[in-house]
């Protein structure tokens, strides 16, 4: 008769199951020793640099709101004081003719009533664009300035000065609404007195 084998030949060595290579199986604190990636301190430092760039956009977008909101509220200023421009620059050619009627007048016609309530008529108008803003450029005898005077003719007199005025211009607040049409001298006058004066 065979003689049985004995069940503990057979049961793998005790090293096997639970010994071991102890550098096979991976250490519960692994990959989170100091300095590690997902070490508190290395979290800490990564949160601390994302706070620090939100605060940072935070602030550039609140630096561009308050931008924006100055921006509206001058466009809403400048609509506000130059809505009535195009009113204005309709009204001003019945001022001229106002002012051309005036001035070609008989004296006999000046003195009547009639004629005291259109002139009346006249100064609330000039009265009604001065309260909106605008206000007549000076022009005879200044320096010819190109941003609030247009050359219509060159006649004798000082080179660079308004000589006369053709046609008044205005200003509405500081923008220049019409410019004023003017002639200007050419310095013939003073070419002339050089001659005399040489001779």
């Amino acid at each position: 008769m065979e003689e049985m084998e004995n069940p503990a030949s057979q049961s793998p060595e005790p090293a096997a199951i639970t010994g071991g290579d102890a550098s096979s199986h991976p250490s519960p604190a692994h990959g989170r020793g100091d300095g590690g990636e997902d070490s508190p301190e290395t979290r800490l430092a990564k949160a601390e640099e994302d706070a620090q760039r939100y605060l940072d956009n935070w602030r550039r977008a609140e630096a561009d709101l308050q931008n924006f909101k100055k921006r509206s509220e001058q466009d809403r200023d400048e609509t506000r004081r130059y809505a009535s421009a195009s009113i204005i620059i309709n009204l001003l050619p019945i001022v001229d003719d106002f002012e051309r009627a005036f001035a070609s007048l008989d004296s006999h016609i000046a003195g009547m009533t009639w004629f005291d309530g259109v002139r009346l008529i006249y100064r609330k108008l000039l009265m009604a664009l001065e309260n909106a803003g605008v206000r007549p450029i000076q022009s005879e005898g200044e320096t010819f300035d190109p941003r609030y005077h247009e050359a219509v003719a060159h006649i004798d007199g000082e080179e660079g000065k308004v000589i006369s005025e053709v046609q008044r211009g205005y200003m509405l607040h500081d923008r220049v609404l019409r410019p004023a049409m003017v002639a200007v001298g050419n310095g013939t006058a003073d070419k002339s007195r050089q001659r005399q004066g040489n001779a």
